[in-house]
């Protein structure tokens, strides 16, 4: 009950800055963010920090992963490719407004972890895939929706063949010295983009690491 307080503190403290869909505020109500957290920031799991985690990546702000899922749009969506799993609570809340979620990572040590804890949580709809994410996933594109959870400077080609007719990208993109959040759509077969934000994101890397 105390941590069902807690999520409802920090919707509240989200809402604040940015107001939320229902389906978001159950979204997070579902997922307790503290399973995400490493153990020594456990007090810190329900303010809106970003959180560092191993390898020098981070959990997102609870701020950035409520308007990235948003600004998704995620209503009547079968299935959302993720690049960069993280701590997997992105791919978690993605989880509870989707129908399947496929996640990539390319740190092997940070997907073990996001798995555990899928199955901790009992999640059952998020697919994982140990992989350099801007390859994305052909096998089971296309995908009505695409979310990159780092700095890109450019979407490869690979990756807008792999987003269904009509669907949306969320990435951030590397812009000079910026770093601005940008939505991409897909509309007959043509890719057209408009600039949400600044932000603030790990840069996305080239290959695995085991």
């Amino acid at each position: 009950m105390l941590k069902k307080r807690q999520i409802e503190r920090m919707i509240s403290q989200i809402e604040l800055q940015f107001p939320l869909d229902d389906n978001i505020k159950k979204a997070f109500l579902a997922i307790d963010r503290e399973v995400f957290v490493p153990s020594v920031f456990k007090h810190l799991a329900y303010q809106l920090d970003a959180l560092p985690i191993s390898d020098n990546q981070w959990i997102s702000s609870p701020v950035t992963v409520a308007k990235m899922t948003q600004h998704l749009e995620m209503n009547n969506v079968d299935s959302v490719l993720e690049i960069g799993c993280g701590s997997g609570y992105q791919a978690a809340i993605l989880s509870q407004v989707c129908r399947r979620v496929f996640t990539i990572e390319r740190i092997s040590e940070l997907l073990k972890d996001a798995k555990r804890r899928f199955s901790e949580l009992e999640i059952h709809n998020i697919f994982t895939r140990f992989e350099d994410g801007q390859l994305g996933w052909k096998e089971y594109a296309p995908y009505d929706r695409i979310l990159f959870s780092a700095t890109a400077t450019k979407i490869p080609d690979i990756i807008f063949e792999q987003l269904a007719e009509g669907g949306i990208l969320i990435a951030p993109m590397q812009e000079g010295p910026l770093q601005i959040l940008t939505r991409y759509y897909k509309i007959n077969g043509k890719i057209s983009s408009e600039t949400i934000e600044p932000c603030l994101f790990v840069p996305i890397i080239n290959g695995r690491q085991k």
